[in-house]
């Protein structure tokens, strides 16, 4: 009977434990789940996202990428504009620093979800040296829609321009970055199975790594955007200087348009000036692309480039400078059909670097 009891009572024993410990694992993990979400709650509000279970969609590069790494990385914005905004996040768990694009959903493109999906699908397969990767795609519940791509320290092509040091007016730069960006354009245009006209080429858009080599962004950007936002990517290139002639009837971007901004740029780095003066006041209105053809027709080209240029390569010759002017300024026709095409581009630029 002693045995019994003993037993029983050791039994008892055993049955409180277990249901206590499962009591306080309850509340334990209740607790935390409260305190997570509550978190989550904070952070995703805070960049107007919901905090309801959204779909992640990762490609090469962007394996490691959760949706929880995503919403509660702090993030620094680090540009705006009326259809998104640009965060540099540092992610909790793997401690990567990447770019999260916030795409407003009152701006994304209204069509059915299986043709937008194609377009990040396309978006995601983009892989190349001079590209800048999308790592993943989150779309929330409530139409909110996140791109992943890596952050890069080294800063934009505008900036570097703009700084006037001894890096930027290396003749072996000014060739890298425009064979570079050259490259990125052929990928898209000719060498992927749906190609894919970039749409919003401009040098603040172009990323600069340690090297000093291009990573172009911001490609195909206008194809997950409604026409209205679209149109305003097309606006403020224009006021930027990059738009192409053309594109004030047709509203249609396209591979010879790519080229035209290409050339604006190609004069950016070989000038030092801005493409543009955006506020001016009576003679001082200014558009890179007509100074240039003016210069020429003047024959002031040489008073137009950096002449640090000549000094920063003990071979460098006059004659590439002048080379690579007059295959800016083909770039920058205003007829459509006169413009080389990329590839054709790719081939003087290697020829400029022969001779």
């Amino acid at each position: 009977m002693e045995m019994t009891r003993s037993h029983f009572l050791a039994l008892l024993l055993g049955v409180s434990i277990s249901a206590l410990a499962i009591l306080l694992l309850f509340i334990f993990c209740t607790r935390r789940k409260r305190s997570s979400t509550e978190s989550e709650q904070h952070d995703v509000e805070s960049h107007g996202f919901s905090s309801e279970t959204g779909e992640l969609v990762t490609f090469r590069g962007g394996e490691d990428l959760t949706i929880c790494d995503i919403l509660d990385a702090p993030g620094e914005v680090i540009g705006k504009s009326s259809y998104g905004t640009l965060y540099k996040a540092s992610l909790q768990r793997s401690g990567k620093v990447r770019v999260l694009r916030f795409l407003r959903p009152v701006c994304t493109v209204r069509s059915d979800a299986k043709e937008f999906n194609g377009v990040i699908e396309t978006l995601g397969l983009v892989r190349h040296e001079n590209l800048v990767p999308l790592l993943g795609f989150y779309g929330g519940n409530r139409g909110e829609k996140l791109m992943v791509h890596p952050f890069f320290s080294s800063g934009n092509l505008s900036d570097f321009i703009a700084s006037g040091d001894d890096e930027s007016v290396k003749w072996i730069n000014i060739l890298r970055i425009t064979i570079g960006i050259t490259e990125a354009l052929d990928y898209l245009h000719n060498r992927m199975q749906k190609p894919i006209v970039h749409g919003n080429l401009k040098s603040k858009n172009v990323l600069l790594n340690s090297s000093f080599e291009p990573r172009v962004s911001d490609y195909g950007l206008h194809l997950l955007l409604n026409q209205t936002a679209g149109q305003e990517i097309l606006d403020i290139s224009a006021a930027e200087g990059y738009k192409a002639p053309e594109l004030i009837k047709v509203k249609e971007v396209s591979k010879e348009s790519d080229v035209y901004s290409l050339g604006v740029i190609m004069l950016e780095l070989v000038t030092g000036k801005e493409p543009i003066n955006k506020d001016p006041t009576g003679d001082d209105e200014f558009y890179l692309p007509d100074f240039v053809r003016n210069a020429v027709i003047d024959h002031k080209l040489s008073d137009l480039y950096r002449p640090e240029i000549l000094k920063s390569s003990g071979d460098m010759s006059e004659e590439r400078v002048l080379k690579y002017f007059q295959l800016a300024l083909s770039c920058c026709s205003p007829s459509p059909s006169l413009r080389p095409n990329i590839k054709q581009v790719l081939r003087k630029l290697e020829d400029i670097k022969k001779c």
